[in-house]
């Protein structure tokens, strides 16, 4: 198997870190560039110490990078820096951009939520949405793959296929999602301080969270008119971990016994999605450390209403693992490769 350079850009970051964690195992990629800003010219063991055991190359800013040289370039910056780095990178590198520069097809959309013109509209056109499971051909074809995002990917994984098969009304869906706090990244930040996390619960981005508009364009995309969902993420006081708790109306005649049959069956072969049998209730603590997403299915005690519930890690399959997941079919190789790790428990 031909090697493949691979470069992580923001490398000090959570979700390079887990991209780290992946690759050092991975039979293919060999990753000979690490990027940091502030923490540029450190060893990446003294950044993340349980890479200590690791031979791996020093953290450098991007401009110090031979991209000549580079395969494959996961982007693991802050949201609004990537759409510069990417433009300049030469066209044969294969990227997986993490951040939510080019996950909006529309620029004017990503302007309205992001607060700034799109820097590569030309570029943007060229992007695919690397949703894995339901974008494959493709992902496979592409040069530049847009990762989702965490609450979008737990949401549309139970969503698309129900809206797809018109199973569920599109016109009544509320998602209630929680995560855990390195969703926030790795920067020192106020609100993430202990003491502001822990023992308790709260709401943030009410009826503004910048995910939202993510989700709406892969629900209508799916039923095939304007899907507007209410959404509201919680900050709960865990490491990683990433729970769903989606409300929908199903179609006339159809029950939550239906719902869950349809995506046992659309997900039957997956090896990341796990439709739980009848009762059974996905938790974090079952995915923690993982590339899965766990989805029950229960029928309301309200009459025509049933309840989805899906878990994932959001640094996993909400991040690095699902982009590890897109690069491997972007480079032809088995999509679970270097991800076949079992979730840490307890």
């Amino acid at each position: 198997m031909d090697e493949i350079k691979t470069a992580i850009l923001g490398a000090s970051g959570y979700t390079g870190a887990e991209l780290l964690r992946f690759l050092a195992g991975h039979p293919a990629f060999r990753v000979t560039a690490l990027t940091a800003d502030r923490k540029a010219g450190q060893a990446m063991a003294h950044v993340f110490p349980h890479f200590a055991a690791l031979t791996l190359p020093d953290l450098v800013s991007i401009d110090q990078v031979d991209f000549s040289g580079i395969d494959a370039v996961f982007c693991c910056l802050p949201h609004g820096t990537t759409q510069d780095v990417i433009s300049t990178l030469p066209a044969s590198v294969k990227v997986c951009d993490l951040s939510a520069d080019f996950r909006l097809r529309d620029v004017e959309t990503y302007a309205r939520w992001y607060g700034h013109p799109h820097q590569a509209p030309e570029l943007q056109k060229t992007a695919v949405y690397g949703l894995t499971e339901l974008a494959r051909p493709e992902i496979r074809k592409a040069r530049l793959v847009a990762n989702p995002g965490c609450y979008p990917t737990s949401a549309q994984l139970p969503l698309i296929p129900l809206l797809r098969a018109g199973l569920i009304k599109a016109d009544d869906i509320i998602i209630d999602a929680m995560s855990g706090v390195s969703g926030a990244g790795r920067a020192a930040k106020e609100a993430n301080l202990y003491t502001e996390v822990a023992e308790g619960i709260h709401p943030y981005g009410i009826a503004g969270h910048r995910h939202a508009p993510e989700i709406e364009q892969g629900l209508s995309d799916a039923a095939g008119r304007t899907v507007d969902v209410s959404f509201t993420p919680h900050l709960m006081p865990m490491n990683r971990g990433m729970l769903s708790t989606i409300h929908v109306r199903p179609a006339a005649g159809v029950d939550a016994a239906a719902l869950r049959s349809a995506l046992s069956e659309i997900y039957r072969d997956e090896p990341f999605v796990r439709v739980l049998p009848d009762g059974g209730v996905p938790a974090t603590r079952n995915v923690r450390g993982s590339n899965l997403c766990l989805i029950g299915v229960f029928a309301d005690r309200v009459p025509g209403r049933a309840i989805l519930v899906s878990a994932i890690d959001n640094l996993v399959k909400g991040a690095s693992g699902q982009a590890l997941q897109n690069m491997n079919l972007m480079f032809g190789l088995p999509e679970t490769m270097g991800l076949d790790l079992q979730p840490l428990f307890p």
